[in-house]
């Protein structure tokens, strides 16, 4: 009796984990101890539900594996849909549950505002793509344009900073909706200074006056995200210092997840939500944003993007002698003050002036040239893009100050662009073309900034390319907004893809020349690029810089000639002896001979399991055969046990078929 309670215990405790090894095998997975342990549970519980049934018969051996397929086939069943619920995780995916729960009644409440508000400025239709006519007259599309800025400045922050970021995106949005979403505002009241007082007080590890001799209490400025404040240090230095609200966080990954949500749903329901690609949109918005919400990275952009200006000499610097010492910059980058910048506060040197947007009594009232500012700024974003790499995404002309002493500042670096070497070459040849009016080295230019399709008719491309140039960039007078939304235009007719580095390169561009306006109405901003290129051309072809170049392309390129007769003496070698040859390794990446693998895994099995499935059936439908108990057949026996063995192995293809890849 106790041989037989101990053999009992020991199935009853190695029963489950047999059963949730095997499932686990089966099914690829890697799960946690409980996990493992439910699972095994769950497939006792099929054999006995299956058990059952069969009364006295199912300790007889014929039926025993019918027992063991059902536990099997219920261990797996039972992950399958545990995957499917927690996503991998054990019972801590369970202790998630309540949070996770908050936060979708949070999402629900705030998706139901939104809704609200789309109905109510009657974007309903086009968000559920419904819409069955277009909007092809003005006035409908000015409408449309002005409901959609009403429904994002009520939606709040978040939506607000897309909006801005749709405002210079004249490659998706007709002209009508980007001039609307550029007046896109948000006030925001600002937060309580005992509410910024914690934040610094937590970030900094000391209350603020101990890190500061003087701190004003009265923000500068409050935007939607964090709040700019005046200080002094302990050493006499002014500084800025700006803190990011409390909670801003939460609120932003509330309304993204939101945003990735709606943006699957119009890439699902409505054709002009695939045109524009509003998935990728929205992961490119988050990702700056995200950027924007540590401070951290704000500071590094700052160092960084003041490095390459210097580094580059575009910062607007005045001609001097050549033993004199070397002139202050036109455009002052303010300096970072690492020590005091943390994931919520960021401190940079303060540089006393007033925004573009509101200097135009002040640049009037000192007589400044205005049409020497404009080519400061435009020369220093240019020089950034071009030749640091690093440039500011976002010089509207809130971020652009007048200094007191007569220069212009750039300041909120919290969204930068980053070009490598070989785009900046080809932007440069870019604009050489279009200083030489050449439509064919332009069509060359572009097909190298641009990801192109497998075929295109370039000859067709280049005669385009000719009309808009004659269009834009040979008629008189300065051209107007419509050049890069015709030229994205143009790109998006042939199937061309712009990297997002260029095209962040471009709505800096689409940007700058709002704050550009502001100082000279109809600046030119093309005859100004072509200064700019006949510059740097006459830069790279001077004996110095030249002579640089020379080095860097020799220093590249020697290693190889060194190396090249000792290659071309066992070449002509093995060819002498006729032992020249060419090897071929047919699936030499390990990642294509899994993917073979994984594809004739899944075929073998999907077949197999059809057919052990086709067998059992045709078994069961069989009639007669040998008989292993008063009520049960031999044909049974084997029918069903093929039944289990193909909905294993169907169940095995589906979910390797159907669970994300991570």
């Amino acid at each position: 009796m106790s041989s037989f309670l101990l053999v009992a215990g020991a199935t009853a405790l190695l029963g489950p984990v047999i059963m949730a090894v095997l499932a686990r095998r089966v099914l690829g997975l890697r799960i946690g101890a409980a996990r493992a342990l439910l699972t095994g549970v769950a497939g006792l519980l099929a054999a006995g539900v299956v058990g059952t049934p069969m009364g006295p018969q199912a300790s007889r051996t014929p039926l025993v594996t019918l027992q063991l397929g059902a536990a099997l086939l219920g261990a797996m069943i039972f992950l399958v849909l545990s995957e499917a619920a927690v996503g991998g995780g054990p019972v801590r995916g369970m202790v998630r549950w309540p949070g996770a729960l908050r936060r979708r009644l949070a999402r629900s409440r705030r998706y139901t505002r939104l809704s609200r508000i789309a109905v109510r400025h009657g974007l309903r239709r086009f968000l559920t793509g419904r819409s069955r006519h277009g909007t092809a007259s003005p006035q409908e599309q000015a409408a449309l344009a002005r409901s959609l800025r009403l429904a994002l400045e009520e939606a709040g922050a978040t939506f607000v900073k897309l909006g801005q970021v749709l405002s210079s995106r004249h490659d998706l949005l007709p002209d009508v909706f980007t001039a609307e979403l550029s007046a896109l505002q948000h006030e925001v009241a600002p937060e309580p200074w005992p509410d910024i007082e914690r934040v610094l007080a937590e970030e900094l590890e000391a209350p603020p006056d101990k890190v500061f001799a003087e701190f004003c209490t009265d923000p500068l400025a409050a935007g939607s995200m964090a709040q700019v404040h005046r200080a002094r240090l302990r050493d006499g230095r002014a500084v800025a210092v700006k803190v990011q609200r409390p909670g801003a966080r939460q609120v932003v990954e509330r309304d993204l997840d939101i945003l990735f949500r709606i943006g699957e749903m119009l890439e699902r329901s409505t054709t002009w939500g695939r045109t524009v690609g509003f998935r990728e949109l929205v992961r490119g918005f988050a990702d700056s944003l995200y950027e924007e919400l540590d401070f951290r990275t704000e500071a590094r952009n700052t160092a960084a993007v003041a490095a390459n200006t210097a580094l580059a000499g575009t910062d607007g610097r005045e001609a001097t002698g050549e033993g004199d010492p070397p002139a202050a910059p036109r455009v002052v980058l303010p300096r970072v003050h690492q020590e005091l910048c943390t994931e919520r506060v960021l401190v940079v040197e303060w540089l006393d002036g007033v925004t573009l947007n509101r200097a135009g009594p002040v640049i009037d009232a000192r007589g400044l040239d205005r049409q020497r500012l404009a080519r400061d700024l435009f020369g220093c974003l240019l020089g950034q893009i071009m030749i640091g790499g690093v440039f500011h995404a976002d010089p509207h002309s809130g971020n652009v100050l007048v200094l007191s002493d007569g220069r212009l500042g750039l300041v909120d670096f919290g969204s930068v662009g980053r070009i490598d070497r070989m785009l900046r070459a080809s932007l440069r040849e870019l604009l050489m073309a279009i200083d030489r009016n050449d439509p064919r080295a332009l069509s060359d230019a572009l097909l190298d900034l641009v990801e192109r399709p497998d075929e295109i008719d370039e000859e067709r491309f280049t005669r385009a390319l000719g009309r808009y140039t004659a269009r834009h960039l040979a008629s008189s007078g300065p051209p107007g907004r419509e050049m890069f939304s015709d030229l994205f235009l143009l790109v998006a007719q042939y199937g061309l893809t712009v990297p997002p580095e260029v095209a962040a390169a471009f709505r800096a561009l689409a940007t700058v020349e709002g704050a550009l306006a502001r100082l000279v109405p109809g600046f030119d901003l093309v005859e100004e690029a072509r200064v700019f290129a006949s510059t740097e051309l006459a830069r790279r072809l001077s004996p110095r810089q030249l002579t640089r170049s020379l080095a860097d392309e020799a220093a590249a390129v020697l290693p190889m000639l060194l190396r090249l007769p000792r290659r071309a003496e066992r070449i002509s070698s093995a060819l002498e002896q006729g032992r020249l040859g060419i090897n071929v390794r047919l699936l030499a990446d390990e990642r294509d001979r899994r993917f073979v693998r994984d594809i004739v895994r899944d075929v073998l099995l999907t077949f197999l399991g059809g057919l052990t499935g086709l067998l059992g059936m045709l078994l069961l439908s069989t009639r007669g055969g040998p008989r292993v108990g008063d009520s049960l057949r031999l044909f049974d026996v084997f029918g069903y046990n093929l039944l289990l063995i193909s909905s294993v192995l169907v169940l095995r293809v589906l979910f390797t078929l159907t669970k994300p890849q991570r």
